[in-house]
């Protein structure tokens, strides 16, 4: 038809069931979440053995935990590689790390934008929120698999288990479809139309073919970023202050656990099969309310839970609490905060930003979480100090002082919430980088019929 746009094309992929092609993809991208996370995170549980077998300082040790903060077969290749590194070697270890952290970015990035893209607007606040759910799996096969295997098979052994995103990344390249919105805005509406034609499973003669072009395309000017500073900037604190308290606690906190509680490394890591657990069933919940609430006022809630539970988490390392250690009740309830705002604002931050820009969004989010990464781990280090070994005396000392750190940062983003945010859920998604706008009458059938 003569004149006409991408609209009609999006609002056909908007009504589309949720079927086999979109689940397919769906688990794949899951999967790359789950076993990249496990790659990044087992290093806490490595570490808490390392660290006194190679007598490392806290500044080593933080170099170790935050080099992965400075592609999918990168991360494997890197993580497998830890596995025979020579005893002592920290530099090698720290240099592995950090490739893994250049996996783990350049895999988890792309896959986010491809996600929120790939979900029709009716669905997308959901599940979205759900896909989220899986980087806290990641974290609890760490520490399943550092309890049960540690001892076992050794450190090392535990390390090259990292290798399996390679098998993910193949299958990715190979099942999941490009992102029909991205199609769409760049233009290149022959395939745009073929993937509707596909996901609808219908003849693409009766899928219509857009010819105006949009008035701006998706392209790597990354300073457009900066056109909405209030939106940077909230990008920047939501991401950035997560990502200090989330990789704090789960890079430090097995070393702090052994050495506070003085408790063996396996049975660290099997409390943190809890703590983990417990940023599972923050996402979960989140998920389920997020399509009841909306995203913002659920950011925040979530932003101040984080501060109260891990300031009582550093008030408290010592107590116990009928039988049980506070500290890990209180790090589970923390990671309940902590990982549960995760599943609601990255993709927040894709949907505000729109489909030109969604990827560079998330890659801003990225780099603050890089940050994040760098930041957390780095922290106990400079309050502990950095040249002082790692024991249970200076320990101890640090944990209360680094955990208020960690709750200041979560502070950060809930009133990032309250005074920077906007309400995304329900709106389709924009073309370029205006404000979601309210859904309109053609992509909003699915939501009324729910």
């Amino acid at each position: 038809m003569p004149g006409q746009t991408s609209d009609d094309l999006l609002a056909l992929f908007d009504a589309a069931p949720l079927n086999r092609r979109y689940w397919v993809a769906f688990i794949l991208l899951s999967a790359l979440f789950v076993l990249e996370f496990f790659d990044f995170l087992v290093v806490g549980y490595l570490l808490a053995v390392l660290a006194p077998q190679w007598h490392l300082t806290y500044g080593q040790s933080a170099v170790i935990l935050y080099s992965g903060g400075a592609g999918t077969f990168i991360c494997a290749a890197a993580s497998g590689l830890m596995g025979v590194v020579p005893s002592g070697a920290w530099e090698v270890f720290a240099i592995l790390r950090f490739f893994i952290g250049v996996g783990l970015t350049a895999g988890v990035t792309p896959s986010l934008a491809i996600q929120v893209e790939l979900t029709p607007t009716r669905h997308r606040t959901f599940l979205t929120s759900f896909y989220l759910v899986f980087a806290s799996a990641g974290g609890f096969l760490a520490s399943a698999a550092s309890a049960a295997l540690i001892e076992p098979i050794g450190w090392r052994g535990v390390a090259m288990l990292g290798m399996a995103p390679a098998v993910v990344g193949l299958l990715i390249w190979r099942w999941c479809p490009e992102s029909i919105r991205w199609l769409a805005a760049k233009g290149r509406f022959a395939e745009a139309r073929a993937e509707v034609a596909r996901q609808l499973d219908v003849p693409l003669d009766s899928v219509p073919l857009p010819t105006i072009p949009p008035s701006t395309q998706p392209r790597g000017k990354l300073s457009e970023l900066y056109r909405r500073p209030a939106l940077f900037w909230e990008t920047c604190i939501i991401w950035g202050g997560s990502s200090v308290a989330g990789y704090g606690v789960y890079l430090w906190g097995p070393t702090i656990v052994a050495l506070v509680l003085g408790v063996p490394v396996k049975v660290a890591a099997g409390y943190f099969v809890f703590v983990t657990l417990g940023g599972v069933t923050g996402k979960v919940i989140v998920t389920l309310l997020a399509p009841l609430t909306g995203r913002r006022w659920l950011g925040a809630v979530w932003g101040f839970g984080g501060v109260a539970a891990l300031a009582a988490a550093g008030y408290y390392n010592n107590a116990m609490f009928g039988g049980l250690p506070a500290m890990v009740m209180l790090l589970c309830a923390s990671t309940f905060f902590i990982e549960g705002g995760f599943a609601n604002f990255a993709p927040y931050t894709v949907e505000r930003y729109g489909v030109r820009l969604g990827a560079r969004a998330s890659g801003l989010g990225q780099a603050a979480n890089g940050v994040g990464k760098i930041l957390g781990p780095l922290s106990l280090a400079l309050i502990a100090g950095t040249g002082n070994i790692v024991k249970a005396e200076t320990t101890a000392d640090a944990v209360l002082p680094a955990y208020l750190f960690l709750a200041f940062c979560m502070l950060l983003v809930g009133l990032s919430f309250v005074f920077l945010g906007v309400e995304t859920h329900g709106k389709a998604m924009g073309i370029g980088d205006e404000e979601p706008a309210a859904q309109p009458r053609a992509m909003a059938l699915g939501t009324e019929a729910r």
